[in-house]
């Protein structure tokens, strides 16, 4: 302890070794340098090793106070750091940070491993474990004590001296090998970016946009190639290491393969329940892609006719975006250049707030002068309606260089209530890549990028409106295939007439978005649905392919995606949404043999906003029992039982196809 009250008496020099002086509790990003990530995770590291030596030297009998809360308000430093270090380098990855990433997870894992492979800590959470029905705990200490434990079984606290060494040394080179994967993806996207002159996140629009052939050809073979390249920045290679990697500590844990290693404690419960889940869906969506083919087909003879293609030429994939667009005009008379003046970034985003006043009665109020890691982020003040403190929520929105491709929501400061009964409010982070103000124009947004800042403003709810104890539960900490609830159901509002009539104003004039053009986007609501339910249901199981692999001797990656793509009928005009050698969800994120859980969960969100229909789409009885339900609840319960009590039903399974138009 001596050595870290000596570092924590020098934190004017280390801004992570105490509590930030900052508004609402935001990290102190102009303080923070990069020379001060490696000291404070060192710092961070022993400060919690001191910690949990503490839980174990305590003579007095287990208990779920002097145990598991005594570990789940270990750590405050270590978290501040990470949350910022993982965070930043995911938006704004400066090389040199990169560098300090690669230095810092063999640390983590390590110290990751010295926890959940102590047996002297284990020992007093296997007791409380084994009587977790007679220890008077509410169902959250239950949930949380339940993760606790599980996180040992799961590191292996039960394997042999050899076999725990063997764990270790998996897991940390599990840690490089993910990182490397994001790095190198990195790099392939902002090589496609110079080639071309759009980012990943403009390309498909592109493709929609781009009359040449010969180049959509060429963007889309560049696209679909990314990390399989032959170049210091291919991932195949990789891919092979991670699932042998996988596949062994899976073995050592007792699994058959990673798929049911990872599945077996969440709502699907095993990889064939997520294989008849998602092959169900394949042939439906598959038999719609092919009539939207047909579709497609007619309007490229047109042009064939015209002279403007060969004879015999027919659909690519590098023709789908371009030619349903042509489709999309012609049966709906719908057009993105239409559309794009009436979702300015800034209109979008505070529809999605207004919607949310609506439903839950928040409030929200523009922070100026806040620290932000990147001048481009933008802050707000989240209220509820009696005016206490939500939290807050930080959007950053535009592509740059060192920023990876996608969008999502990540947390700076987690929920919890601390040691002195104090609700520590959240700090939350949506991130995307829209395109940016050009030409005098504002950041116009796509019917796609409308429906994705509603989806991650899903996820940002669930982690401001979280109302848990334990940090280990709180907020969007619950089953992989549950989390995208929260988010999905959001996209359900987007384009809802009232909705629409709040936030869709055209950018010059202030004018609402005209009934004629909201009609039409009512009309092609499910258009292009075949496409889209194959591309996603096809990277979902080629996810789970690779995860149900019980080994990788002498396997080709791309042959291997091949067959698996052949195997699940994957027709030969559309490429899974991910493939895997640019699968970053999957072996550089957490969705590995999760891919799935968009595709289930929205079994969930279509069920659920069927609800909404029922009784109107604002009706404040069922968004507050949805707010209390769900988005409050965090992992506290066991997902269903949280769905059943705002639902009053189990899910209708035909809820998506539907939602789908399947």
């Amino acid at each position: 302890m001596t050595v870290i009250m000596a570092a924590v008496s020098c934190n004017r020099i280390n801004p992570f070794l105490t509590e930030w002086d900052t508004p609402y509790g935001i990290p102190d990003f102009e303080q923070i340098k990069e020379k001060h990530y490696v000291p404070a995770v060192e710092m961070g590291i022993l400060q919690q090793q001191s910690e949990i030596d503490a839980i174990i030297a305590n003579s007095e009998a287990p208990t779920f106070e002097n145990v598991v809360v005594a570990y789940e308000r270990s750590g405050a430093i270590l978290d501040r750091v990470t949350m910022v270090l993982f965070n930043v380098s995911e938006s704004d990855a400066t090389e040199s940070l990169q560098k300090i990433v690669e230095e810092v997870l063999p640390m983590m894992s390590e110290h990751s491993d010295n926890i959940f492979m102590n047996p002297y800590f284990f020992a007093k959470v296997e007791k409380l474990y084994k009587d977790i029905d007679n220890l008077g705990l509410n169902q959250e200490q239950k949930m949380a004590l339940k993760k606790l434990y599980d996180a040992f079984v799961n590191n292996g606290i039960a394997l042999g001296e050899a076999e725990q060494a063997r764990m270790r040394e998996i897991n940390m080179e599990l840690s490089s090998l993910a990182n490397t994967f994001g790095n190198n993806l990195l790099a392939e996207n902002n090589a496609f970016a110079e080639e071309f002159g759009l980012s990943i996140s403009e390309y498909p629009e592109a493709m929609a946009s781009t009359e040449d052939r010969a180049l959509r050809e060429k963007m889309f073979k560049a696209y679909a190639s990314r990390g399989n390249n032959g170049n210091a920045y291919d991932n195949k290679d990789l891919i092979v290491k991670i699932m042998a990697l996988r596949i062994e500590k899976a073995k050592l844990l007792g699994y058959e393969t990673p798929a049911h290693m990872i599945l077996h404690d969440k709502m699907a419960g095993t990889p064939e329940a997520v294989d008849t889940f998602l092959s169900g869906l394949m042939e439906p969506a598959v038999a719609k892609a092919k009539a939207e083919i047909a579709d497609m087909q007619q309007i490229m003879n047109e042009d064939i006719k015209a002279g403007l293609l060969p004879e015999g030429s027919e659909i690519e994939p590098w023709d789908w975006a371009y030619y349903a667009e042509k489709v999309r005009k012609a049966k709906y008379a719908l057009d993105e250049e239409q559309t794009k003046p009436y979702f300015q970034m800034e209109n979008v985003r505070q529809g999605v707030f207004d919607l949310t006043t609506k439903l839950f009665g928040l409030q929200y109020e523009k922070l100026e002068d806040i620290p932000v890691y990147h001048p481009e982020v933008e802050g707000f003040k989240v209220t509820d309606a009696d005016g206490s403190l939500i939290g807050v929520i930080m959007t950053d929105y535009f592509p740059r260089s060192t920023k990876r491709g996608g969008a999502w929501m990540t947390n700076f400061v987690n929920q919890e209530v601390n040691a002195e009964g104090k609700d520590i409010r959240p700090v939350i982070v949506n991130v995307g890549n829209f395109a940016k103000p050009s030409d005098g124009k504002p950041s116009l947004l796509s019917l796609d990028n409308v429906e994705t800042l509603f989806h991650e403003y899903g996820h940002a709810l669930h982690g401001l409106l979280s109302k848990c104890t334990y940090k280990s539960v709180s907020g969007t900490s619950v089953a992989r295939d549950f989390v995208e609830l929260p988010s999905q159901i959001m996209e359900n509002w987007a384009f809802q007439k009232d909705v629409l009539a709040d936030y869709a104003r055209h950018y010059e004039t202030g004018a609402v978005i005209p009934d004629s053009l909201v009609a039409k986007i009512e009309a092609a609501g499910t258009f292009n649905q075949g496409f889209m339910t194959t591309e996603l249901a096809a990277a979902s199981l080629l996810d789970l392919k690779w995860h149900m692999l019980d080994s990788v001797e002498g396997l080709d990656p791309m042959a291997f995606e091949a067959q698996a793509c052949k195997d699940m009928g994957l027709i030969d005009e559309i490429i899974p949404r991910y493939r895997s050698t640019y699968f970053a969800h999957i072996f550089s994120g957490g969705y590995s043999a999760g891919y799935y859980s968009y595709l289930w969960a929205e079994v969930l969100d279509k069920d659920a906003f069927e609800l909404f229909m029922q009784k109107g789409i604002y009706d404040k009885e069922t968004a507050m029992s949805f707010r209390r339900n769900v988005l409050e609840m965090g992992g506290s319960e066991e997902p269903m039982v949280l769905y059943r009590r705002f639902r009053g039903a189990d899910p209708d399974s035909g809820a998506l196809l539907r939602g789908r138009g399947l």
